[in-house]
């Protein structure tokens, strides 16, 4: 990449990251050997994006500096996309094995917080401009999310649940595997409800919190030190008062799911996405279709976690068969949904797997039979229909937010490449070259 007629950076104390800005000049030229705009399947050569401020102007043919007022960065040779997406993330805790489960006796809500400004970073650098984040501990990523937004800190634009839903005992029950004494009764503000009643504070409990989403846990999970992984845990009641009360704020609803009951009873009850998804079935998969649902698959979690499970003492003795056997499956889930023709939205579920490997999902995705450029769209357009924001983002287009990063090289000759961003522009804002 190069400046014309520029200093290379204006280097701006935010961490340890320098930010190009280049809001004082007129307009910025990008110039790629290749452009994907996710508006169509096309690979376009040789194109010019033109951005002013934080949108996108223009796209003129061939290559383009503009005057000497304007910024002209150079991508011959790469691949420019919109920037990229991930609908699952939890950005303050990534797994480290053992310790990870001590973590939540010894760390307070500053580790937490310290810990998500450095995940999100390397997000950003990964070129995911754009992240759900569902689920965290003492609603850190509201105050993330926020820093983010004024410049305090660098990372992706961030839609947060704040704390997940669970029932006691359900899989993001924080009170489980603990000794009796230290339990207590955790209640809707700590994000578990028993009945209808509860289910509609938590809801609202989560408004007040700041949370842009709701995230429920409709069945057992992997990593939760429980014994089932699969089990239904919410009434069809207490799906329906979640819904409708997510609907009445204005907030759309995520569902961790593995087992089919479970994941049956939220698409009927109106949700939003299915996270995971595990045992999906072809009745499933219709009822997506009927419903609009979106599948959120987080492949990389599952082969995380079933490589994990061979390693004697890393999980807990009550994870470990549930790692073994759910994290196999999901790929070939993944892979079923989308012969069915299921709505896929690109997700990880990084902090299970570390922040910054999320570009290995493309290569698992269409080891399982998607093409490089739906992969891409998943991650682009998909994403930006599931959040209600394709208006202003997920395809490079004249009106649109400027959010686009790039690879060296073709992606669609060699999709292992997403996995190694080198530009990354959030905003208008150049972050990383």
């Amino acid at each position: 990449m190069t400046y014309k007629n520029r200093p290379l950076a204006l280097l701006i104390g935010i961490t340890s990251s320098f930010l190009i800005s280049n809001l004082a000049y007129a307009d910025t030229y990008i110039f790629a050997s290749k452009l994907i705009t996710v508006a169509d399947s096309k690979v376009h050569s040789d194109k010019t994006v033109i951005v002013k401020d934080n949108k996108i102007l223009s796209i003129k043919e061939g290559k383009h500096e503009g005057s000497d007022q304007d910024t002209f960065i150079d991508l011959t040779g790469s691949t420019l996309m919109p920037g990229l997406m991930d609908m699952h993330t939890h950005l303050s805790f990534q797994n480290e094995g053992p310790s990870s489960y001590m973590k939540r006796f010894t760390n307070n809500e500053a580790d937490y917080a310290i810990q998500a400004v450095n995940y999100a970073e390397k997000t950003l650098m990964a070129g995911f401009t754009t992240v759900r984040n569902l689920g965290d501990v003492f609603n850190e990523t509201v105050a993330l999310r926020n820093a983010i937004n004024k410049g305090v800190v660098v990372g992706p634009r961030i839609y947060t649940a704040a704390k997940s839903i669970a029932t006691t005992g359900g899989h993001a029950d924080p009170s489980n595997g603990m000794a009796k004494h230290l339990m207590g009764n955790p209640a809707p503000v700590d994000g578990v409800v028993n009945g209808v009643a509860e289910a509609r504070q938590a809801v609202r409990q989560r408004y007040k919190d700041g949370a842009d989403l709701i995230k429920i846990t409709a069945t057992g999970g992997v990593l939760s030190v429980a014994k089932s992984g699969q089990n239904p845990q919410f009434m069809d009641d207490e799906l329906d008062a979640i819904v409708k009360t997510a609907k009445d704020y204005g907030m759309t609803v995520a569902v961790h799911a593995h087992g089919k009951e479970g994941m049956k009873r939220a698409i009927l009850a109106g949700v939003d996405s299915i996270e995971h998804g595990t045992y999906m079935d072809t009745e499933i998969f219709k009822l997506m279709r009927k419903h609009n649902v979106y599948y959120v698959p987080t492949i990389l979690a599952g082969n995380f976690v079933a490589e994990k499970a061979k390693i004697d003492g890393y999980f807990p003795e009550i994870v470990r068969p549930k790692a073994a056997a759910i994290g196999p499956l999901i790929q070939d889930t993944f892979s079923r949904a989308h012969e069915n023709g299921v709505m896929i939205a690109f997700g990880t579920d990084s902090g299970v797997s570390a922040h910054g490997d999320n570009g290995q999902e493309f290569g698992l995705m269409v080891q399982a039979g998607m093409s490089p450029m739906d992969s891409i769209r998943s991650a682009t357009l998909n994403t930006a229909k599931l959040l209600k924001i394709d208006d202003t983002l997920g395809t490079i287009k004249a009106g649109k937010l400027a959010d686009m990063v790039a690879v060296k090289g073709d992606p669609l000759d060699d999709i292992s490449l997403m996995q190694n961003v080198h530009f990354v522009m959030k905003d208008g804002v150049v972050f990383k070259q």
